[in-house]
């Protein structure tokens, strides 16, 4: 299934830094994994998808949750050295 989201919506949510929402991106989707991961175990250390979507892929959830705005970034004023 294809994301409705555009990437320059997406851009536009990250202050326009393609390598920002490269890695908020990665990252929660390997949030995403780790909680389908370990549902039945209880552990719920990592927080379930924000979103309702007919996709079941993590990646596409974390970008359709950062399109809603649903999650907060700290974006780092000087890149790294």
């Amino acid at each position: 299934m294809l994301m409705k989201t555009k990437i320059d919506d997406l851009l536009g949510v990250m202050s326009n830094s393609r390598f920002g929402l490269t890695i908020a991106a990665a990252k929660r989707a390997r949030q995403i994994n780790n909680y389908f991961r370990h549902l039945g175990e209880g552990l719920g250390s990592e927080a379930g998808p924000q979103v309702r979507s007919a996709s079941n892929k993590a990646l596409s959830l974390a970008l359709e949750e950062i399109a809603e705005e649903k999650l907060d970034f700290e974006l780092p004023e000087e890149g790294v050295k």
